[in-house]
C-alpha cells in the first residue's frame, strides 16, 4: 500500500526532526513553517511546500501540528485560509504540541462536521529521539481514526500509547508537565536553601538520593544547581506555559490545584526575571536571589 500525504506544520527542533524521520521512511511530506531556512532544509531533503493551511491540507491525508500553543493551533486551524477549510473527508489532524484539551475537542468536533478525524498525541523525549523516530506518543481519539494513523505514528515513535477519548493525550501531557516541574521546582530551591543554609549541596543530594525522592528530575536539578550543567533540553518559558495550562484544565473540571499554583507563581517570576530561555533547572538562580 502506498503511504499516506503528510502535510506538516511547525519545523522547530521537535517538528524538523519529526520531518526528516518521516522523509527518511519515504513519506512524501509538504511542510509549511515561518521559519524559512527550516522549510529550506526540508525541501533540501525533498518536501514540497504550502503557502497556506488550507492549500496544505487540500494536499494531504494527514495534517500534522508541532506548535507551540493552543492559540497558535487555533489560529492555524481557523484562518479564513487555514487548515479546516481546507480538510477532507476521511483525512485526519493529528496534534503533538501540548495544547488545552478543551480546545481540543472543540477543533475535533469542528472536523467532524466534514467527515474528518483528530487525534491528539503530545510526545516524551527529545528531538534526537524524534531524528530516530523514537519519541513516545500519547494519543487520544476514537479507536478507527487511531488505528487508521497507527502506523505512521509507529514510525515515529518507540512506544505509542491509546488513552482513550479526544483530549486524554493532551490531559496526560500536562498532569506529566504539572508533576515534572513542581518537581523541579521543589527540588531547586531546597538546593537554594541549602546553599543559603551553608550546606553542602552535594552532600544534600547524596543522602536524598538514597532514599525515596530519588528520581531523573532530581539528577538534572543536582547537575544545575551542584555542576553547572545545563542538560534538561525544556525551557522555563514552556514550563510555564505548560502550568498555565493545567490550572486552566483543573479550571474546567471545576476544581483547583493550590500546588500548581504555587509552581506557576515561581515559574512565572522566573519568566519575569528574564530566565525565560533557561533550562528549567536553572529556575535554581531566581530561587537564591529570594529574600524577604
Amino acid at each position: 500500500m502506498s503511504k499516506p500525504k503528510i502535510g506538516f506544520i511547525g519545523l522547530g527542533l521537535m517538528g524538523g526532526n519529526m520531518v526528516e524521520n518521516l522523509q527518511k521512511k519515504g513519506y512524501s511530506v509538504t511542510v509549511m513553517d515561518l521559519n524559512k531556512d527550516a522549510v529550506e532544509r526540508c525541501v533540501a531533503r525533498g518536501a514540497n511546500t504550502a503557502s497556506t493551511g488550507k492549500e496544505l491540507a487540500e494536499q494531504s491525508d494527514i495534517v500534522m501540528f508541532c506548535l507551540t500553543t493552543s492559540d497558535i493551533v487555533e489560529k492555524v486551524v481557523y484562518a479564513e485560509d487555514g487548515v479546516l477549510a481546507g480538510m477532507k473527508a476521511g483525512s485526519v489532524l493529528i496534534d503533538f504540541g501540548t495544547s488545552i484539551p478543551a480546545s481540543t475537542r472543540k477543533i475535533g468536533a469542528d472536523l467532524a462536521k466534514k467527515g474528518a478525524g483528530m487525534i491528539d498525541a503530545p510526545l516524551g523525549r527529545t528531538p534526537a529521539h524524534a531524528k530516530d523516530g523514537l519519541l513516545n506518543i500519547m494519543a487520544s481519539g476514537d479507536m478507527e481514526t487511531f488505528n487508521k494513523v497507527k502506523p505512521v505514528l509507529e514510525d515515529q515513535g518507540e512506544n505509542v500509547f491509546h488513552l482513550g477519548a479526544l483530549g486524554a493525550g493532551h490531559t496526560t501531557k500536562l498532569i506529566n508537565n504539572f508533576m515534572g516541574m513542581t518537581t523541579v521546582c521543589a527540588m531547586s530551591q531546597a538546593f537554594a536553601v541549602a546553599e543559603k543554609a551553608g550546606v553542602d549541596k552535594q552532600q544534600l543530594f547524596d543522602i536524598m538520593s538514597t532514599g525515596p525522592s530519588s528520581s531523573p528530575f532530581m539528577q538534572f536539578c543536582k547537575n544545575y544547581a551542584v555542576d553547572d550543567v545545563s542538560d534538561l533540553g525544556f525551557s522555563i518559558a514552556n514550563a510555564n506555559k505548560d502550568l498555565g495550562y493545567f490550572l486552566k484544565m483543573v479550571e474546567d473540571l471545576g476544581t483547583e490545584s493550590k500546588i500548581a499554583e504555587g509552581s506557576s507563581a515561581n515559574l512565572n517570576a522566573a519568566v519575569d526575571a528574564g530566565l525565560s530561555n533557561g533550562n528549567v533547572p536553572e529556575i535554581f538562580d531566581y530561587f537564591k536571589t529570594l529574600t524577604k
